[in-house]
């Protein structure tokens, strides 16, 4: 016990209260993190699908109107192969966090819900990354160009279009749960 200009103060309640805070910088950290990484994986997805492709797409097509769209087609390939790498770090990093945070301090609410939507999400993106895009350039390649320029009714074509449909189609599941996770902070008290 210390005695301090006629008060009287606990040890260990000031050792405990030091830890709590300690404590709560911690989970706050964790906390932070997966907030931070959460934003930045669904930006990355906005911006990838709302202002990157339609401007590359816009541009390129303007200034070279007979290989423009071809090269915009291989510049956001591109651009979307190493988001994928992105979203792959993001998953890993929420899932930690999550699981860093259950284990030192209060389970977060619905804990098992939440770490099933971002594993979900990061199952999403790997297979967008390593199936969906990988057979959409075999599709590319064996077409020898943009298969846009294929006949309507070829196999090849056909196929692009439905693995087109499939990646947007992922890339939105993935975004539909950032945005319950990110709602589930944002409601946090």
């Amino acid at each position: 016990m210390l005695i301090s200009a006629g008060t009287r103060t606990d040890v260990s309640t000031d050792k405990k209260s030091s830890g709590s805070e300690n404590y709560n910088l911690v989970v706050l950290a964790l906390r932070y993190v997966y907030v931070l990484t959460l934003v930045i994986w669904l930006g990355g997805m906005v911006t990838l699908g709302a202002i990157v492709a339609p401007t590359i797409f816009q541009v390129l097509q303007a200034n070279e109107p007979v290989g423009g769209r071809e090269l915009a087609g291989e510049v956001f390939g591109t651009i979307l192969t190493r988001f994928h790498y992105v979203a792959y770090g993001a998953g890993v990093v929420l899932l930690l966090t999550l699981f860093a945070m259950r284990l030192l301090g209060p389970r977060p609410r619905a804990f098992g819900v939440r770490a099933a939507i971002v594993a979900a999400m990061l199952v999403t993106a790997l297979y967008s990354g390593f199936i969906v895009l990988q057979q959409i350039d075999a599709v590319q390649q064996e077409a020898g160009g943009l298969p846009s320029k294929l006949p309507p009714d070829d196999v090849r074509r056909l196929r692009f279009d439905e693995l087109h449909v499939r990646s947007t189609r992922l890339l939105l599941l993935t975004m539909t749960g950032a945005l319950v996770l990110l709602y589930w902070e944002a409601r946090e008290r």
